[in-house]
């Protein structure tokens, strides 16, 4: 038997397995130890699952053994291997790190359930990721959701509570608007797997319950993504979850949804839905334009930490989906790419805020008082990933950005404006990273210097350095976004 082409399945089955035998763990230690080697498990099955991909051994995962469209399928290709490195990765790191943290912020009488509801949001990410069909998207949509309220609301800054219920309501709202569209697609063409929807919505006479549908899934998976205006969730929640759990959704799951958004609009509806792609970019250039600069904007004038670089995620979010509203190659090259680097960045930066928060007690600027001068390393890893955040050249953030860039160059109409409204928002980065950088480096701290905890600090070295590796030598997930932008345009061929 060969165990490579079950990877797909491992990827999700042993998180979810191994989530009801954290729960019976009597000490926060061995339910920590069980979520860590798990989540490293599934890093390792998602680099094995990226070199076949690379290699060009892909293909569906039939359970059961009954094809689709009559059973359940999981697919693996270029996206979703881009998305599974980015969940799993995440949440090796973000676990490394965060022990500490979540040992002084978790009650350890409930340390297990947390640790087992974190294995149910990794299971339910990389099953939305691998899922061949729109109902089991939705049903791991849902799984993942609901571990990752109890992952927020585990904190113990009771600010957490109304921001996890704006989150709870929201994510609601969405996942009824993708199921009503979804509900719409079942009705009109008898079947859910997304390949197979391709095929038949081409036969539908009455194309309008197909564009009813569109729209439904376009609001209800934008407003997952905190697409622009459709954000209000994630700032709180970002800022008040405990530090781990920032770290570890900033990373992935507004890059879930928006795969999620691209696949299902781009395989489904863009070569199937005369004018849709029109359509799609009307509606989220504007919003993706909007979403840069107020997201940039805010971030400027915020104090919190955490939630500055929260509003600073709104804006990335923008790019991602400018990117995507280009329709060209280039254009879905540094969306994808800019899933990876942004991911690469911000998780650093929140790593790092892991560390800096045990070490000043807060999250504010003037919390941070000469922090980076009494902990150097921390200081730089923590820069660096900021300037991977602004797109300086030689860091990864820089690569992405250089291509949407090009995207736009080659987008005519609009090249000038949205060029002058990309680097405008390049330099709004440069000023909220810099204010953060100025409290570290450049005023006194108020407390003596204590050592810091080593694998913690390790963590964020490593997360930072692969910002530098990646913007030296990108060749790897350009490779990759490269070709989840061909099998995405392949679609509306």
């Amino acid at each position: 038997m060969n165990l490579a082409t079950h990877y797909p399945v491992l990827q999700v089955v042993i998180p979810m397995l191994l989530a009801p035998l954290t729960m019976l763990m009597p000490s926060r230690l061995l339910a920590w130890l069980i979520a860590t080697a798990t989540s490293l498990c599934a890093f390792a099955i998602a680099i094995a699952i990226t070199q076949l991909v690379l290699a060009g051994d892909v293909g569906a995962y039939p359970l059961g053994g009954w094809p689709a469209p009559f059973g359940i399928e999981l697919r693996v290709d270029a996206l979703s291997a881009l998305l599974l490195l980015l969940i799993s990765g995440a949440s090796s790191a973000a676990l490394l790190a965060g022990y500490q943290s979540l040992a002084q912020d978790i009650d350890a009488q409930r340390a297990n359930l947390f640790f087992a509801a974190w294995l149910l949001a990794l299971a339910g990410l990389c099953g939305i990721v691998v899922a061949g069909d729109a109902f089991n998207i939705f049903v791991f949509m849902e799984i993942s959701s609901l571990a990752s309220y109890i992952l927020v609301a585990a904190s113990s800054d009771r600010r957490a509570l109304p921001a996890v219920f704006k989150y709870l309501v929201m994510g609601t709202i969405g996942a009824t608007f993708y199921l009503i569209g979804v509900g719409l697609l079942y009705i009109m063409t008898g079947t859910l797997n997304l390949a197979d929807l391709t095929a038949r919505i081409p036969e539908v006479t009455n194309q309008t319950p197909i564009f009813m549908a569109a729209g439904f899934i376009s609001v209800g998976l934008a407003l997952k993504a905190a697409i622009f205006p459709l954000h209000a969730w994630l700032p709180n929640t970002y800022s008040f979850a405990p530090h781990a759990v920032t770290a570890f959704l900033a990373a992935c799951s507004t890059k879930v949804a928006l795969y999620v958004f691209l696949r299902v609009d781009f395989f489904v509806f863009q070569g199937a839905l005369s004018g849709h792609g029109a359509q799609f970019a009307g509606y989220l250039m504007p919003t993706a334009v909007a979403g840069i600069l107020f997201g940039s904007a805010i971030a400027i004038r915020e104090p919190l930490v955490k939630r500055l670089f929260a509003w600073s995620s709104v804006a990335q979010v923008g790019y991602i989906a400018l990117g995507a509203s280009l329709l060209s190659h280039t254009g879905l090259s540094a969306a994808l790419l800019h899933m990876f680097n942004h991911a690469l960045a911000k998780g650093a930066i929140f790593l790092a805020i892991i560390v800096l928060a045990m070490r000043a007690g807060g999250v504010s600027i003037e919390h941070l008082k000469g922090l980076g001068r009494q902990h150097p390393v921390l200081g730089i890893a923590f820069t660096i990933a900021g300037l991977s955040l602004i797109g300086i050249p030689g860091t990864a953030g820089f690569i992405s950005k250089w291509f949407l860039i090009q995207a736009i160059l080659e987008h005519s109409e609009w090249s000038l404006p949205l060029l002058i409204i990309v680097l405008a928002s390049s330099l709004m980065a440069v000023v909220y990273v810099a204010k953060v950088a100025e409290s570290l480096f450049f005023q006194h701290a108020e407390t003596q210097r204590q050592p810091l905890p080593l694998m913690p600090v390790t963590i964020v070295v490593i997360a930072s350095a692969a910002n530098i590796a990646f913007g030296l030598a990108p060749q790897l997930p350009v490779e990759i976004a490269n070709a989840a932008a061909s099998l995405l345009l392949e679609q509306t061929l």
